[in-house]
């Protein structure tokens, strides 16, 4: 069965923002890349902001180049992206300011302030959310006494944000609502309660919307304004991208664990119903809602955001360094040999992070890294011990225990990575696709389409349209993550 109207993804990632091109076709979905803008934070005086604008333009030229090779035909389309920043919109529906960007450093102190107020036991049995500063919750506490909260009628996550700007239409997307901690992940209603004792206004907040639900076609004035050929109308997507790309998840058992990879890695379980309990609280899981009201359940850790800083710390000081090749020379340098603690909240900003990863090193005795390619070994030996670290601590929490790890997104596509993962976890792993937040938007489309069903069919489309490689745990690879593992456990020990 070929698709009615042609698909187009938006898939808003915090390195690049992408828009593909989907249709099912012969029985197999086919996906192409129509257009990718890089993107990333952008330091103005007040802080550190997204460029929404230049990303909303470069988006709607895509759209219209797609028209353009579609010759007319009608076109749906749909938005995923980060979560937990922002818009803000006066009462005319203008634009306040650029969007904060999540590492902005406003936030300091506020998770601490939200304890002193409410209890952060409180606040996680009534949103199931891991405590992170960079949450919508506590970016809001940070910019509640600005003139644009002041001034502000609504409030819309920045997927909500760039369909606002295609259609008109504020809506309040529920898998991204609830990586705001401020939502009930059991009801997806915002905590008044919560909201109105931290001092914020939850009326800002726009009405829900769930995936699949049509948010209406593009406003003619915008579609003139770059001579967008083909009728357009946008749908409600799955608009958080971790929970695009779990959709996107080619598994064929329901013993699954995931892991996301991107600037961060999003690790854990598609569960039935939340785990909210001491013990999840403690080891900072989240509960964020998926497709078809299941429950990611989920930590984040890092990602390549480390790597990336990296690449552009070497970039300004004039050394170009090709990460691809540095990967290849990584796999060549001993395995765990020089390892840091990724979630040291001194490598979540923007900075000099080479030097950063090096001073680490030394004060905590280990090896300090003596080329590029050791400090990319470093981190990628760090990041696939605290994806295992993860994955069996969310085992415990909700008594599940993983058959195989599923590894979609960019970082899916590097193989000593994916080796890592499958060394220091034991498991078996599938690596791949790495678009799958655009893939999981395209699905959600085909099936308001008619043209797919249940979560089960669009998994099984997944599996028969794009390839996969399988890795096996190496058994000495095995063996010195254990052993590196042991290394980091008696050296925290031995700090406290």
């Amino acid at each position: 069965m070929t698709a009615p109207y042609l698909h187009a993804a938006i898939d808003l990632g915090a390195s690049s923002a992408r828009l593909f091109a989907g249709r099912l076709d012969g029985g197999r979905l086919v996906a192409s890349e129509v257009t990718r803008l890089p993107n990333g934070p952008v330091r103005l005086p007040g802080g550190w902001h997204w460029d929404i604008l230049r990303i909303h333009q470069g988006m709607l030229d895509g759209l219209a180049q797609l028209s353009r090779q579609v010759d007319g035909e009608p076109m749906w389309a749909g938005i995923d992206g980060w979560g937990v920043d922002y818009g803000l919109l006066d009462e005319a529906g203008r634009l306040l300011g650029q969007p904060f960007h999540y590492r902005d450093e406003r936030t300091s102190g506020y998770v601490r302030a939200a304890d002193e107020v409410v209890g952060q036991g409180r606040i996680y049995e009534a949103t199931g959310v891991q405590q992170m500063k960079i949450n919508t919750l506590y970016q809001l506490m940070a910019g509640r006494q600005s003139a644009a909260y002041a001034s502000a009628a609504q409030l819309l996550m920045v997927p909500d944000l760039l369909a606002y700007f295609l259609t008109g239409e504020s809506r309040f997307e529920r898998t991204n609502a609830s990586t705001t901690q401020l939502v009930d992940v059991r009801t997806g209603e915002v905590v008044d309660w919560l909201a109105r004792a931290l001092g914020l206004r939850p009326e800002l907040f726009a009405p829900s919307i769930d995936p699949g639900e049509m948010l209406g076609p593009a406003l003619a004035d915008v579609a003139s304004s770059v001579e967008l050929r083909s009728p357009l109308s946008v749908v409600a997507v799955a608009s958080h991208d971790t929970a695009s790309a779990v959709l996107g998840v080619p598994a064929t058992v329901d013993d699954f664990a995931y892991v996301v990879s991107g600037t961060w890695s999003l690790v854990g379980f598609e569960l039935d119903r939340p785990v909210i309990d001491e013990a999840s609280r403690h080891a900072n899981f989240s509960n964020e809602v998926g497709v078809d009201g299941t429950i990611r359940f989920l930590r984040n850790v890092m990602g390549f955001w480390m790597l990336q800083e990296c690449e552009r710390t070497w970039a300004a000081s004039g050394v170009t360094r090709d990460l691809g090749k540095l990967l290849a020379e990584a796999a060549n340098c001993p395995g765990f040999r020089s390892l840091v603690d990724t979630a040291d909240p001194d490598f979540a900003q923007p900075g000099n992070m080479p030097s950063r990863i090096l001073a680490a090193c030394a004060k905590t005795g280990e090896p300090v890294p003596d080329s590029d390619a050791a400090v990319v070994r470093c981190v990628i030996d760090s990041m696939a011990l605290a994806i295992a670290e993860t994955l069996e601590t969310a085992e415990r929490c909700a008594q599940r225990h993983a058959s195989v790890v599923h590894v979609v997104g960019g970082g899916s596509a590097n193989d000593l990575f994916v080796e890592l993962i499958a060394a220091a976890t034991g498991l078996e792993v599938v690596a791949g696709p790495v678009e799958a937040s655009a893939i999981g938007n395209l699905l959600i489309q085909l099936r308001t389409a008619g043209l797919v069903g249940d979560r089960k069919e669009m998994r099984a489309l997944v599996a028969s349209s794009f390839a996969m490689k399988r890795v096996l745990p190496d058994p000495d690879l095995c063996q010195q993550a254990r052993r590196a593992r042991r290394r980091l456990d008696e050296a925290a020990v031995s700090r406290s």
